[in-house]
């Protein structure tokens, strides 16, 4: 008897996200429970070359760490956010960081973003909930 070698089919999303993160453990565990739920990821983990693939407005979504290196999180946020710098840019970006942030430093940045996750408290299989319910 012959095993079926048919893949499974994975589930797919349409949705696209780029991930800015330097970490290679969180950028694995992000690529494997975002691709099983049928997204389709690219992780980048330096700051600079995570701008530049944000601004080609390809992403649905685009998870950005605050501690990148080469170029920080917020600046990466202010760059994205400037229509003299980012002329077009749909995607939504939500931050994803360990930093304790103050109240005031937080809010500007939840201001700017369209979400907000502490990946401390937050599992993969958490984010992606989080993101199935952005409305992308």
């Amino acid at each position: 008897m012959q095993q079926d070698t048919t893949p499974t089919p994975q589930p797919q999303t349409g949705k696209s996200v780029l991930c800015i993160e330097d970490e290679h453990f969180i950028g694995e565990l992000y690529t494997r429970a975002l691709t099983r739920a049928g997204y389709e990821i690219n992780v980048v983990i330096d700051g600079v070359e995570g701008l530049k693939e944000a601004q080609t407005n390809k992403y649905d979504i685009i998870l950005l760490d605050m501690m990148v290196p080469n170029l920080t999180g917020f600046e990466i946020l202010k760059r994205l956010r400037d229509p003299s710098i980012t002329p077009k840019l749909d995607g939504k970006i939500i931050i994803t960081t360990n930093l304790e942030q103050g109240d005031e430093a937080k809010a500007e940045i939840e201001n700017q973003a369209d979400g907000y996750v502490v990946k401390a408290e937050i599992t993969p299989k958490q984010l992606v909930k989080f993101l199935d319910q952005l409305d992308t």
